[in-house]
């Protein structure tokens, strides 16, 4: 098992073990681990020249693509904190992102030039703007930098690290249903846990190619990169799920053998024709973000009588929290499961009282993957966020409503 104190080091390592494994495949592109190496270490060479410091907030406004990998892993070289932002955000989310965290600059594609130019206007904190895809760029704007010319100009040498692992390594703004996005913020140690403890249940080894669907700026999406990287298996990156015989044609050309999804993604799965396709290197599936129905739950495994189901639930606040061990599926169809590894969860009344099996409370969850609150919001920190009675730690309170049975199963209300 390796060991890591930094996110990057996922990369690093795998760069070292496997330097001419492919690592990633995104449309046509096929790159190793030691080429993304290289143009990680050129990127955050050339952000660092051009002022990214430590602790500097870096947003990539771009969707699933080698470029958004690469700028991830080479904003965590510099020492700074990237942010995802889905490329579909309507500007006005958008500059509201970038103004709440004062990001120092912002990658995204030269087809958005008109949109940068407007954000530049609106985001005093942006000191330069990096534009990917080349075309339509006249490079005559101060602010504005070419992706190629940055790392064709920039060293390949690794930046020596001054992050430990109590840094910040990103901001992950859930969608804000409910008023403005908030800014999860994630420690190195945060990702490292959880990604140590996911990839242990579901059994990952660097034989695994993982096909992801989801963008990267959804936890869960992101998490697909993390945990590949971090046992030197191969991601293959799609921009989306809505050419599903596309994929489906994927999962049999590259071997496919791990699936996340979410329940709309496997509603579609089942009730499409299966048969021209050779799935039968699929060896698990996982799903989060809602829970599936047992019915549904059901069809999946007679869809997929050979593949392995992982039922989980978690919340960006806690990256992952319960899943569902598959030998219990057929017991308690409709459990989310027990706690991941290292971790520990329980359920509280309104009084902070411990509840038993059969009563309904909050879940409330302690671990390494507790995240360190919300960016710029320490009241809303304090009210999800609470101290543990003894030890100088925070539990999170997910406000969500659970039960237990007498095994110790949980159950969302």
């Amino acid at each position: 098992m390796s060991s890591f104190n930094l996110v990057q080091e996922f990369l690093e390592q795998s760069a070292v073990k496997f330097p001419d494994k492919i690592a990633l495949v995104c449309g046509d592109e096929r790159l190793t681990y030691s080429e993304i190496e290289n143009r990680a270490n050129r990127l955050a060479n050339g952000l660092r020249k051009k002022g990214i410091q430590r602790g500097d907030r870096v947003a990539l406004f771009l969707p699933n693509s080698v470029e958004l990998v690469v700028s991830i892993f080479a904003v965590l070289k510099c020492d700074a904190i990237f942010v995802v932002v889905n490329s579909t955000t309507k500007l006005d989310k958008l500059i509201y992102v970038l103004n709440n965290c004062e990001v120092s600059a912002l990658i995204l594609s030269s087809s958005q030039i008109p949109l940068s130019e407007k954000i530049s206007n609106f985001c005093p904190s942006i000191r330069f703007f990096v534009l990917t895809g080349g075309s339509g760029f006249s490079g005559d704007y101060q602010k504005f930098l070419a992706w190629e010319e940055l790392l064709d100009s920039s060293s390949a040498e690794r930046i020596p690290s001054r992050n430990i692992d109590l840094d910040l390594a990103c901001l992950i703004y859930t969608s804000g249903s409910t008023g403005e996005p908030k800014g999860v913020m994630s420690d190195h140690s945060n990702i490292i846990f959880a990604v140590n403890s996911i990839t242990s249940y579901i059994g990952n080894t660097a034989d695994d190619v993982v096909i992801n669907v989801l963008p990267l700026s959804f936890d869960y999406g992101l998490y697909q990169l993390f945990m590949v990287f971090s046992f030197g298996g191969r991601l293959i990156l799609e921009k989306g799920f809505s050419y599903p015989a596309q994929v489906l044609s994927q999962i049999e050309k590259e071997k496919v053998t791990g699936f996340p999804g979410v329940p709309t993604i496997y509603s579609i799965l089942v009730n499409m024709d299966l048969s021209p396709f050779d799935l039968s290197s699929l060896r698990y599936m996982t799903n989060t973000a809602a829970a599936l129905p047992p019915a549904h739950i059901q069809k999946i495994r007679d869809t997929f009588p050979g593949v392995t189901l992982f039922s989980m639930y978690g919340l960006t606040e806690t990256k992952r929290t319960l899943y569902l061990p598959p030998s219990q599926l057929d017991v308690r169809p409709d459990s989310v499961g027990i706690a991941i590894p290292g971790t520990e969860v329980w359920i509280e009344d309104e009084h902070g009282n411990r509840l038993g099996a059969g009563e309904v409370g909050e879940l409330v969850v302690r671990g390494r993957h507790v995240m360190r609150g919300y960016w710029g919001d320490e009241e809303l920190t304090a009210q999800r966020f609470r101290p543990a009675k003894f030890s100088g730690e925070r539990l999170c309170y997910t406000g969500d409503l659970f039960r237990m049975d007498e095994e110790g199963y949980f159950y969302f209300v």
